[in-house]
């Protein structure tokens, strides 16, 4: 039985869904809306003001009259607003669930368990940790009295993609707002939902007006702010495609950017795994979130001692995956988030089948009794050469390409003939080869015996063509938007 919607659910998305600019919702000046739909059943569920230059234009000004009060507040201060949020959050967390599962097609069971509450525990983590970053730091210098000076850096801007708008936003401006700076955000028009309420509890939390604001449009918005002159950093995640425009535009402007982008992970699986235990995370790890997630594994590298079983007992696993509407709490996985990304994938593997790679395991639509109009589909498992497109670009959706190998080096440099440098993982009982291996595979993140571990306090970062100029989840990234300013006086 599918959760019924609440009645906040119910009333904020039956509302005209508007920008939050200076604490107010404001509709676009030119009147423009776009529809918002269900991925579950492709009916729409809302409507959203679509922006331009002239919102953004406006979200700046807010921005930067609201800053120099937001920053002179102590951090103290700022964590109370930001724990209040926080709480706020945890009161409707049933609505941010359900409003989650249904803008994304993302199974609910994973909104309730992973998204919302890891969202929330980022506030509260930066709550706490900006309390105790130290503001000004000695220099022990002869004949000199000198400092390091933290300082916020102004208006920062943000850019989200739509597969997991919640967790996205609270891992990047939580810091940014904890650290004094105030920001614009421009969320994916395809899933503004969470976004756009979260705006609306920080101003029932006590955030002023302008320190949040929230600007939903196309590429031409994204255009707007990341040209903007009063932008003073910039962070965007999405894919490596877009980021290398957005890296392009904030280079002129001369802002430093943090890009979090696509990924191609390998799961380097040795002989002495456990094949079950394996099987079992993998299977799960590439139908999170319909695999429409950047760091997920998506190139498996098996040992030739074990490949055959490990495929055979991964396949067995991922044909007994539920695939259902994101509201159904017996869903496993959920449809794709639109109708153009589900193209989009079918695509990719049709071109991956063309070049010769061998189905081991074929995808195709898949819509539940009565969700014909959904954008399902189930898990695709090929096999072939490394240099097939499936397995040399990110595919974005529950796909996976099965490689074998049979030597340490031979996996090695597999994983690292691709561009991508985000996330992998090794498997294996004998952990100092599972830590030499790690060492040796170029990413950001690389993970053993588990594949998407994510904490606060552990560093979250990527390198390569998955992107650049820092990490989330740390008390780095918190120091990523405070501006160090060097102050010194000569004694002698």
């Amino acid at each position: 039985m599918l959760a019924t919607l609440t009645d906040v659910v119910q009333s904020f998305t039956h509302a005209p869904l508007r920008h939050v600019i200076g604490g107010q919702e404001v509709a676009s000046r030119d009147g423009k809306v776009a529809d918002v739909f269900d991925p579950s059943t492709g009916n729409r569920i809302a409507s959203v003001a679509m922006g331009s230059e002239a919102e953004v234009e406006a979200a700046f000004a807010a921005a930067q009259a609201a800053f120099p009060a937001w920053a002179a507040a102590s951090p103290a201060e700022r964590a109370v607003k930001l724990q209040r949020l926080a709480d706020l959050m945890e009161k409707h967390t049933k609505d941010l669930t359900q409003m989650e599962a249904l803008d994304v097609g993302k199974a609910i069971v994973n909104a309730e368990s992973f998204d919302i509450p890891f969202g929330i525990a980022s506030i509260r983590y930066f709550a706490e940790t900006v309390q105790h970053v130290p503001i000004d730091t000695p220099h022990a210098l002869p004949n000199l009295e000198a400092r390091t000076h933290r300082a916020a850096y102004g208006v920062c801007g943000f850019i989200f993609p739509w597969n997991f708008p919640f967790d996205l936003l609270m891992w990047n401006i939580v810091p940014a707002l904890a650290a004094g700076n105030t920001v614009v955000i421009k969320p994916s028009s395809l899933t503004p939902l969470s976004t756009l309420f979260v705006a609306k509890l920080a101003a029932e939390a006590g955030f002023p007006a302008g320190v949040i604001n929230v600007v939903v449009g196309s590429g031409s918005v994204g255009a707007a702010l990341c040209n903007h002159p009063a932008l003073k950093r910039m962070s965007f995640t999405g894919s490596t495609e877009v980021g290398r425009q957005i890296g392009e535009w904030c280079g002129r402007n001369l802002v430093p950017v943090k890009l979090e982008l696509g990924g191609k992970g390998a799961a380097v699986v040795f002989e002495d795994a456990d094949i079950e235990a394996t099987a079992a995370q993998l299977a799960a790890a590439i139908t999170f979130n319909t695999g429409q997630v950047c760091c997920t594994a998506t190139r498996w590298l098996f040992h030739e001692k074990i490949y055959d079983k490990l495929v055979e007992a991964t396949i067995a696993r991922l044909k007994t995956t539920k695939i259902g509407p994101s509201l159904d709490p017996d869903t496993q996985m959920g449809p794709l988030t639109s109708r153009v990304h589900f193209d989009r994938v079918m695509d990719h593997l049709a071109r991956g089948k063309a070049q010769g790679a061998r189905v081991l395991l074929e995808g195709k639509p898949h819509a539940p009794k009565g969700y014909e109009q959904g954008y399902y589909m189930s898990h695709t498992v090929l096999a072939g050469p490394p240099d097939n497109v499936c397995c040399a670009q990110e595919v974005f959706g529950p796909s996976s390409y099965v490689l074998k190998f049979k030597e340490e080096a031979e996996a090695v440099k597999l994983v690292n003939s691709l561009s991508y440098g985000l996330a992998n993982s090794v498997w294996s009982a004998d952990l100092q080869r599972a830590n030499r291996v790690a060492e040796q595979l170029n990413a950001g993140n690389n993970w053993i015996n588990a594949h998407n571990v994510f904490a606060y306090g552990l560093p979250y970062r990527a390198i390569n063509q998955s992107g650049h100029g820092g990490g989330v989840n740390s008390y780095e990234t918190l120091l990523d938007y405070m501006r160090p300013l060097t102050i010194a006086r000569p004694l002698a």
